[in-house]
């Protein structure tokens, strides 16, 4: 009987635990599109892709872009915003400028949540280059 009981509490405990992993998922925000493009720009030697940034979570009102390699080394970019401040259920549509020189080695281009005091979740969202 106790066998029984130890077993049904873990079940419990183990339910809780995927629900919280996989729950969160649906309070992160969205970034597209997934694969963005880069096109000549008005500037000769940059290029440009715009992507648009769905904000799903009441704590956090900035987002913060990075454009990166595919080490995950930091490119340099230009944007309206390099921290994007937003509300909740906003959405924004803002451009990414490279230099054509490193527009080669650019592999992702992600967006971080900047984090309220007292929030402990943050999250990452990246886009892949084609």
């Amino acid at each position: 009987m106790r066998l029984y009981w130890q077993s049904a509490l873990l079940s419990k405990v183990a339910a809780l635990l995927v629900t919280l992993t996989f729950g969160s998922a649906t309070i992160a925000h969205q970034m597209t599109p997934t694969y963005p493009v880069f096109k000549g720009a008005y500037m000769a030697g940059v290029s440009v892709t715009t992507l648009s940034l769905f904000n799903k979570r009441k704590d956090v009102a900035y987002y913060q872009i990075g454009v990166f390699t595919s080490e995950w080394e930091p490119v340099r970019f230009v944007s309206k915003y390099n921290v994007i401040p937003m509300e909740y259920l906003d959405t924004v549509e803002f451009d990414v400028y490279v230099n054509n020189s490193t527009l080669g080695s650019v592999e992702y281009i992600c967006s971080v949540s900047k984090l309220r005091v007292g929030t402990t979740v943050s999250s990452k969202i990246c886009s892949r280059v084609k």
